[in-house]
């Protein structure tokens, strides 16, 4: 999945859009046109590095994101600021993933040495205790999903119905929204699969 997001990218990363916007710009129409013209457009360093930060209220877009006006650079511009529409229309899945977040930070560095610890010493409480702090991330991955199809549905609308890309150079913007979603759809996946494979080694373990 990060393969095919990173090719698909690079390629309409060379294909000019009509419309002559730069991502930074695009960005910035989206926002004032719907009333949030306190949140800033900054430009970050990095490649697919982009991002909204709603405490500090900005969209962080990568140099070539921010400079260029291509397919690639409006769409991920325009998908960004979809984010920051989510938060200002209060999108329920997106305030439900900001609140799981700070549980995330801590189950990400301790549900699997937790697990390990619990299968060394043979304590199903311990064990327990890792399957359910991993399940925390496998959760926020769900919750993810449709924030980020949400985020691109709203960026493709938003582009057509501004004209910012022609209908062919729509496809192109599809295709790259597209192949990222993936890899959140490869992230839930990989979640799932995981959790199962600790439920098991638990099951194992307690036999």
């Amino acid at each position: 999945a990060q393969m095919r997001v990173s090719s698909t990218y690079k390629q309409y990363a060379t294909v000019p859009c009509s419309g002559g916007l730069t991502g930074a710009a695009v960005a910035r129409k989206i926002l004032d046109c719907n009333g949030l013209s306190h949140i800033r457009v900054e430009r970050i360093r990095g490649e697919l590095t982009d991002h909204f930060d709603p405490k500090a209220g900005v969209i962080r877009l990568s140099e070539a994101v921010y400079d260029m006006a291509t397919v690639s650079s409006v769409g991920i511009a325009a998908h960004e600021a979809g984010h920051a529409l989510q938060y200002a229309q209060n999108y329920g899945p997106i305030r439900l993933r900001a609140a799981i977040v700070p549980m995330t930070r801590y189950s990400s560095w301790l549900a699997i040495p937790l697990f390990m610890l619990g299968l060394w010493v043979a304590s199903d409480s311990l064990m327990l205790f890792g399957v359910l702090l991993y399940a925390v991330i496998a959760f926020f991955q769900l919750v993810t999903l449709p924030v980020e199809f949400n985020a691109s549905n709203r960026a493709l609308r938003t582009l057509g119905e501004f004209r910012i890309l022609s209908d062919q150079e729509m496809g192109g913007a599809k295709k790259v929204l597209g192949a990222a979603a993936m890899t959140y759809v490869a992230a839930l996946l990989t979640s799932v699969l995981t959790l199962l494979r600790l439920l098991l080694l638990a099951n194992n373990r307690r036999r």
